[in-house]
């Protein structure tokens, strides 16, 4: 049986966050007017670092059908430089709002020189309604990485955890049919178990990048604890293919032993 202890995730990527308004004072706008905008359907959800001047994210926002507002507004700031500069505006919902790299990095007053793989714009939501200005905690974390490859996403890798103390090789298998998902097979045999419950499904987000892991049994006979089950949460890097995976395993006689991170590194072909 492996050794574990229980971490804090903290995987930084693109998050949407879409809650209620604060009670707080602001310069670049008042907060708390009952008005609670709502991003959807957010893809891409990235900025991609090899087209910095066309790259684009899209999102609809809307404002809900009882709500009345004369205008939203989408600012942008870089990294954690608050200084908001206007990007868009809609006067009609819902809005399907489309935001150009280029556009920010112009506007924002930098050069693609100054950006590299990693770094983040948050895009805010301003509404105007009854002649105010108010700004929501609607917050859309927009990450520059790589665009999606399909070949990146699969073949033969590197698995390292310490805190399952594991390391081996594995397969990653894309799906015939859906890109965005893939199969894992060998985190368990390289420890001498059979693995007859699997393979692993890992699903990627296509706008962020996330990956998610619904719960499944590996392997019927983990030591003589029974059967093991992974599941967790993660982030796929589009630029190097590697995965960092959280994984929440679980022994049939003794229960969850905890959230256990993997990294997951592409073998040299």
């Amino acid at each position: 049986m492996k050794r574990y202890s229980i971490i804090k995730i903290a995987v930084f990527t693109l998050i949407l966050m879409i809650t209620g308004c604060e009670k707080t004072k602001d310069p670049a706008g008042l907060r708390e007017t009952g008005i609670i905008p709502v991003i959807t359907n957010v893809n891409p959800g990235i900025f991609d670092s090899k087209d910095l001047t066309y790259s684009y994210v899209e999102m609809t926002v809307n404002i809900g059908s009882t709500e009345k507002a004369e205008k939203v507004s989408i600012e942008g700031s870089f990294n954690n430089n608050h200084e908001r500069m206007l990007l868009a505006e809609a006067t009609s919902f819902p809005a399907t709002i489309r935001i150009v790299s280029g556009d920010v990095i112009n506007k924002l007053g930098l050069s693609a020189g100054d950006i590299k793989n990693g770094d983040v714009f948050t895009l805010e939501v301003l509404i105007t309604a009854n002649g105010l200005t108010t700004r929501s905690t609607a917050i859309l974390r927009v990450v520059v990485s790589c665009a999606y490859d399909r070949s990146l996403t699969s073949g033969s890798y590197h698995s390292l955890s310490g805190d399952w103390n594991s390391e081996g090789d594995i397969t990653i298998t894309a799906d015939p049919s859906d890109q965005y998902k893939v199969y894992v097979t060998g985190l368990e045999e390289m420890e001498g178990l059979v693995e007859d419950g699997g393979p692993l499904v890992m699903n990627i987000n296509p706008a962020t990048y996330e990956v998610n892991v619904p719960a499944k049994m590996i392997s019927s006979d983990a030591w003589g604890y029974g059967a093991i089950t992974y599941s967790g949460t993660g982030v796929y890097n589009s630029c190097d293919g590697s995965y960092v995976m959280h994984f929440d395993i679980s022994l049939a006689s003794l229960g969850s032993q905890g959230i256990n991170t993997f990294v997951f590194t592409r073998n040299p072909e």
